[in-house]
């Protein structure tokens, strides 16, 4: 199987490559060549933004399968079509679980949930790229599958707010300072180990059925944000000093003192409840099974920061909005 990855070295698109060059894929990366490479990847060097080079570099390829985990909003997946056509048997586009119908009706998600997310102008273009690829496969054959990945982490960590690719949440963990949970910290999350999507992810590929469909590809384990919370802080090896705020406090604070907008990624993702049925992928890809529970997996992530000091990226900005927002609340 000969498969291109557009992007190739992010956060979840790194196990799933792993995974894939240890089964014998034939599989090439396109991107700017600006993060260290997957061993066993061919590398294929431009930028998207230089459509000329990028269709000198793809001259000549067929695909079995193209992976485009880095578009974003309409215009990244009409050139995808316009370069794919008729060059790959499948376009994997990597949409958002986030996208599905916020705040929820039903607590349990399916791929029927609707798409509409008022909050998060993220969403609502992932929603707008999977109209224009759909539109594509019915109008075009453009052989289309669309995932649709939830909190899933392997070099982040991922809390709602300090955290994810900086490490200001466990500094101040470690240190012995207050952390912000969102709301009363019961609220039902899931989280995934990127090694458990990649084997889902995988069982998708080259796969006929799955041409014209989307799917979610999650864990079967359901915490709260208290536990997730006090997971990340026994990782760390300390406590978790928590203070539950409200969510739309929490972002009202934010826009008034002008730090970078939590609306999208509260109000319109984490606030509510995110409980997945994965009976579809499950029926596609049966050998897909979740196996990493989070106390493990947020475990090896803490110690992938640990392991080199370039990582572990505190943030002054970050601290003094979490200082402000706690000692406003303890008033």
């Amino acid at each position: 199987m000969k498969v291109l990855f557009i992007g190739g070295t992010g956060n979840i698109s790194t196990p799933v490559s792993q995974l894939l060059v240890s089964r014998g894929v034939d599989l090439y990366h396109l991107n700017r060549g600006t993060r260290e490479p997957v061993l066993g990847v061919t590398g294929l060097k431009a930028d998207l933004t230089d459509i000329s080079r990028v269709k000198q570099v793809l001259a000549g390829h067929q695909w079995d399968v193209v992976v485009n985990w880095i578009a974003y909003v309409p215009e990244d997946v009409q050139r995808d079509i316009d370069l794919f056509s008729k060059k790959t048997k499948q376009y994997i586009f990597i949409s958002s679980a986030s996208a599905y119908q916020k705040p929820p009706v039903n607590q349990i998600i399916t791929e029927e949930t609707p798409l509409v997310n008022p909050f998060w102008d993220y969403s609502r273009n992932k929603i707008a790229c999977e109209n224009v690829l759909m539109e594509a496969f019915r109008n075009r054959d453009f052989p289309v599958t669309i995932v649709r990945p939830s909190h899933t982490y392997y070099s982040v960590i991922p809390v709602s707010l300090a955290g994810w690719e900086e490490f200001t949440i466990i500094d101040r963990m470690r240190k012995g300072l207050p952390i912000v949970v969102h709301g009363d910290g019961t609220s039902l999350w899931t989280m995934t180990h990127a090694a458990d999507f990649a084997v889902g992810f995988a069982g998708l590929m080259n796969h006929p059925d799955a041409i014209g469909e989307a799917y979610h590809i999650t864990s079967d384990e359901v915490l709260t944000w208290n536990q997730i919370y006090q997971e990340v802080a026994r990782a760390a090896g300390c406590e978790a000093k928590i203070v539950h705020i409200a969510s739309d406090f929490i972002s009202a604070y934010a826009d008034k003192y002008h730090f970078p907008s939590v609306q999208g990624t509260l109000l319109g993702d984490k606030s509510g409840s995110a409980l997945f049925d994965n009976s579809k992928i499950k029926k596609l890809v049966p050998d897909f099974v979740a196996t990493i529970p989070f106390a493990e997996g947020i475990r090896q992530t803490i110690q992938w920061f640990d392991a080199d000091a370039s990582r572990r990226v505190v943030k002054e900005e970050t601290n003094r909005f979490l200082d402000g927002l706690i000692s406003l609340c303890r008033l």
